[in-house]
């Protein structure tokens, strides 16, 4: 363990034997502080939306093909331009260092580089844009903007990301404040490490303070204009992160959004929303192919993955797990998430007779509504 401002931080490096990725948030809790666990896994007021994202792919299912003549299912695919071996990407997840001390350094260099993926880095970040981008070791990345009121702040993190070599902006416009998550009130969290990306912010370098603080520099007005402003400053593309309808898709993309991330924040801010899985047919039909689509929350199984890129998204996006996967083993902890789940995906497209993720993409699903 290291131990930073009192706070245990985990130095695991090892693979992992996983069985699923929902049982590793139990082991996780074992060696994760409780004011970090309950950060890193808590969703707003009650939890519902929280809960309901995972229940969610229970309304769809895969209809299986025999006789498809394929074996060796190809995972491989394309975004932007991006080649990647996977189209399992790491969300943009704030303050890794609470689960290991090194942070998203060892989700980038261990994790996502080692399977061909995409990473999208915070700006909550627990280590810098720079640190974060050299660690991949030239691997894709992706840079996400939490907006500040401050415009010259917004500039310094979109030049360093630049420079970083990121491959696009994701455009946070979900979290104009913080939801009322009680896990961080019940513990009265605050950040024990600092978050460099915030040192010229109002609230320093984010240690010593609750979400809440830092959220109160965070600009409240988002608009189509701020898209296009971003996409003007940095020449690269601009992802609209946090989408649950048609019609802010369509707003997003007439502002010039090169993609669209259909997220609900993983349940972590409008509780009583929708599923983010129960919006993503609709979006996907309004969006009409004219620009990708990255979708997360509550995605704990192969077989969730292959539901929703069958039911519109491009690329698929996680991060609990991954941080569980982190805690419990570093960088080859990380790893392993991520092969545990091309694995499982892997099965279900050799057994819906899918050989490519562009097959996956025009699957069937059926639907029946099971009871709870």
């Amino acid at each position: 363990m290291t131990v930073v401002n009192g706070y245990e931080q985990s130095d695991a490096e090892k693979k992992l034997n996983i069985l699923n990725l929902p049982s590793l948030a139990d082991e996780a809790k074992k060696i994760i502080p409780t004011g970090g666990y309950g950060y890193i896994v808590g969703g707003s007021e009650d939890e519902w939306t929280l809960a309901e994202n995972t229940k969610a792919f229970n309304h769809a299912q895969i209809v299986p093909k025999a006789l498809s003549n394929i074996d060796s299912p190809d995972l491989s695919t394309n975004f932007l331009g991006i080649d990647l071996k996977t189209p399992i990407m790491m969300a943009p997840t704030a303050a890794q260092g609470l689960a290991h001390s090194q942070g998203e350094k060892d989700t980038a260099r261990g994790g996502v580089a080692a399977v061909g993926g995409l990473m999208a880095q915070s700006t909550y970040s627990s280590t810098s844009i720079a640190d974060t981008a050299a660690a991949g070791n030239g691997a894709p990345q992706l840079f996400q903007l939490y907006m500040s009121k401050d415009w010259d702040f917004n500039k310094s993190l979109l030049d360093e990301a630049k420079k970083a070599g990121v491959k696009g902006i994701i455009l946070t416009v979900d979290a104009t404040v913080d939801g009322y998550r009680e896990e961080d009130i019940i513990n009265n969290f605050q950040f024990p490490i600092p978050m460099p990306n915030l040192e010229k912010y109002s609230a320093g370098d984010g240690k010593g303070k609750g979400i809440g603080e830092i959220y109160a520099s965070a600009a409240q007005k988002i608009s189509e204009d701020d898209v296009r402003r971003i996409a003007e400053y940095t020449d690269l593309p601009v992802i609209v992160k946090g989408v649950q309808s048609p019609e802010d898709a369509l707003r997003a993309i007439g502002a010039g959004a090169a993609a669209i991330y259909v997220s609900n924040h993983g349940g972590r801010q409008l509780n009583g929303g929708p599923a983010s899985f129960d919006v993503l047919p609709a979006i996907a039909k309004a969006v009409n192919k004219r620009v990708p689509i990255i979708f997360d929350s509550g995605v704990r199984r192969g077989s969730h993955a292959f539901k929703a890129l069958a039911a519109g998204a491009d690329l698929v996006a996680f991060g609990r797990p991954v941080i569980y996967g982190l805690a419990l083993g570093g960088a080859e902890g990380v790893q392993s998430v991520f092969e545990q789940i091309d694995h499982e995906l892997e099965i279900i497209m050799q057994l819906a007779g899918t050989k490519t993720i562009a097959d996956v993409k025009h699957a069937p699903l059926t639907h029946f509504n099971y009871a709870d």
